[in-house]
């Protein structure tokens, strides 16, 4: 079967652009991609601002995070087969421009519809333009030298993408208005797109009867989007709630049939071998549970500096600078320990580093100090993420022959879904909370500070809880290191 993230053998054959114009055409996707991926934290800072501007309510506060996560996560896959159907400069290009435009939408935006409309259309067309970046950087640079060079470019990249996302989020909504944190990507875009333009060459299409497996995609993104809504509604509606369940069951059932189509068809969109084979499926299981805590924490801390403690949106975006160097400290432990260790080794204790900063949120008052509470949350969710990202990349694609791009793909969409599904799920658990305490604690001084808290201690002591157990799962999923013969380890995978 054909790798989904973009063809290595048809690239191999394409002419390769003189060795000047491949590092100025890596210049311009590593540009396009921070683009985008600091684009899913940068909104984060300006969120508290938008909701009062445009009048979100608690899950269309919600929505803004989560819509662009699920666009974005939900159609990786289905992006990497179109890269592969009418060429990767194609992709990178359309990706650009309907990034740009977008974001032009989500800046002009005056009601809460036009902002999550431009939020889902970004998540949609950076989840066109980034498996291209991958495929470029794996078939354009083929010594191993250039190789680790590009890569390690690439992830340092996608490393600081969040720390750069919140920093310029909190500088832009500080000192230009919130609409600049959506409209700072368009000239970022236009730029990448003439870098592209000029540098990137134009790839054969393939015509060998591939065919796109759209049937897969609109289940599993409905699925997902109905997922998200159920809970999402538990917090306004409450969890017995007919919208609520009714979402909840919806999404249930659309995912089901997405994996029962993909067990039916020749060119499924996410092979359930990758997923079932046990490895991988741990590693999958990994990044999803991080990222149900992770970007949950963040969008609890966000209001919390802004909401709570008062915090300008530069201030609270600083704060989370020591998140970006945990990240890079983090990075660097556990590639020491990858090659040799077992995977469950780093898996299983970055998800109890993830859970710790959870239960410390667990602990925040109304006015808990910043070195003392609120340093060591940011600075162990880092160092989860470095340890659950880290190995999970690097157990994905292991041995994974003709399935290596499909099974790189869905590392980071475990970890736009988890990002999805936490928000929702910690927000509405929160937000629940908050209601309850508001209407049993009439009277209390300083009630909505101390109502908020409450929820977001309630959620983080949940989302530690889930974790620990998703740390156990993993641990017994991938089981212990052992030397499999080559024969039965293809015939498993």
């Amino acid at each position: 079967m054909r790798s989904q993230m973009g063809s290595a053998d048809t690239a191999a054959t394409a002419p390769t652009p003189p060795a000047d114009r491949r590092w100025w055409a890596l210049v311009a996707v590593a540009a396009g991609q921070l683009m985008i991926a600091a684009d899913a934290t940068i909104m984060n800072i300006a969120l508290p601002t938008v909701q009062q501007e445009l009048g979100l309510t608690g899950p269309q506060r919600q929505w803004v995070i989560t819509i662009f996560a699920l666009g974005y996560g939900g159609l990786l896959l289905l992006g990497g087969r179109l890269s592969d159907l009418i060429g990767r400069k194609r992709c990178l290009l359309i990706g650009l421009s309907g990034f740009a435009i977008a974001s032009i939408l989500g800046g002009m935006a005056v009601d809460p519809a036009m902002i999550l409309t431009s939020r889902a259309l970004q998540g949609v067309f950076g989840a066109l333009f980034t498996p291209s970046v991958l495929a470029l950087i794996g078939t354009t640079f083929t010594t191993p030298d250039e190789r680790g060079k590009a890569f390690g470019i690439y992830g340092t990249v996608m490393g600081s993408s969040s720390g750069v996302g919140l920093v310029l989020g909190g500088l832009l909504t500080d000192y230009a208005g919130w609409r600049w944190s959506l409209l700072v990507s368009v000239p970022i875009a236009a730029a990448a797109a003439f870098g592209v333009a000029a540098t990137v060459r134009t790839t054969p299409r393939h015509h060998d009867g591939t065919r796109v497996d759209v049937t897969g995609a609109i289940l599993a993104t409905a699925g997902l989007m109905a997922l998200v809504f159920g809970l999402s509604q538990a917090e306004s509606d409450g969890w017995t709630a007919g919208s609520t369940l009714t979402g909840l069951a919806a999404g249930l059932i659309l995912l089901a049939l997405f994996a029962w189509s993909q067990n039916r068809t020749a060119h499924a969109l996410l092979p359930l071998r990758v997923v079932l084979h046990r490895r991988r499926g741990g590693a999958y299981l990994a990044v999803l549970c991080m990222a149900v805590g992770n970007f949950a924490g963040f969008f609890f801390l966000t209001f919390y500096l802004q909401s709570v403690l008062e915090y300008s949106p530069l201030k609270a975006g600083l704060a989370f600078l020591p998140y970006t160097v945990a990240i890079v400290l983090g990075v660097r432990l556990a590639r020491r320990f990858v090659i040799g260790a077992p995977v469950r080794l780093l898996l299983s204790p970055g998800l109890v580093a993830t859970a710790g900063g959870l239960a410390l949120l667990g602990l925040l008052g109304p006015d808990s100090g910043y070195a003392t509470h609120l340093l060591p949350i940011v600075v162990l969710l880092g160092l989860g993420n470095a340890w659950v990202l880290v190995p999970a990349n690097s157990t994905a694609t292991l041995d994974a022959g003709p399935d290596a791009g499909v099974a790189g793909a869905t590392v980071m969409t475990s970890m736009q879904i988890g990002s999805s599904l936490g928000v929702a799920l910690l927000g509405s658990i929160a937000g629940s909370a908050a209601t309850g305490f508001l209407q049993t604690h009439p009277g209390t001084a300083d009630l909505t500070a101390r109502a908020t808290v409450h929820g977001y201690n309630l959620a983080g002591v949940a989302a530690a809880g889930l974790l620990c157990l998703a740390a156990i799962a993993v641990f017994l999923i991938i089981g212990p290191k052992k030397h499999t013969p080559r024969k039965e380890r293809d015939r498993n995978q």
